[in-house]
């Protein structure tokens, strides 16, 4: 499979297709064995993202999304924005997310994610995150939570 923009946007909206629908492993499969991704919570390489997914997925059972997958001069973006319970404290959530990718070998090798944190933190733990949510701290403490709960999900799942 080539890197076309064409191929690069099908992929893509065949991942949030997958995504909508929970389907991790699928999800995975979008991916290049050496990707990387980032976003506000998470910086993880290879196998780490399907996992991330995979958790995600699993603790979002209530969760619904709407995203639109743009190609402009061959660069792929994508707008998503999940709602959900947030799993540690049941509070709702409704994040505005903005994806930037890059490619290789027909698969991401690049994703970044990009939210407003503040706005985020408010709603997913409510009188912390609205009082600390621009801070470093939480985001860091948010950060270390997150990859903690991740390490222990892929000890569970392999």
């Amino acid at each position: 499979m080539t890197n076309s923009p064409n191929n690069n946007k099908a992929l893509i909206e065949t991942f949030y297709s997958a995504f909508k629908n929970k389907d991790y492993k699928t999800m995975a499969t979008c991916y290049h064995p050496d990707a990387y991704f980032r976003d506000e919570a998470f910086e993880l390489t290879g196998n780490e993202i399907g996992g991330m997914w995979h958790m995600l997925c699993e603790r979002g059972k209530d969760m619904t999304m709407e995203f639109t997958v743009t190609e402009d001069n061959g660069n792929i973006t994508a707008h998503w924005e999940p709602k959900y319970s947030f799993s540690q404290t049941g509070n709702f959530v409704h994040n505005i997310i903005d994806a930037e990718f890059e490619f290789r070998d027909g698969k991401i090798i690049k994703h970044i994610d990009r939210f407003n944190f503040w706005s985020w933190s408010r709603q997913a733990l409510g009188l912390p995150g609205l009082l600390l949510g621009w801070t470093p701290f939480l985001r860091k403490k948010v950060s270390n939570m997150a990859m903690g709960n991740l390490s222990k999900f892929m000890l569970k799942h392999p």
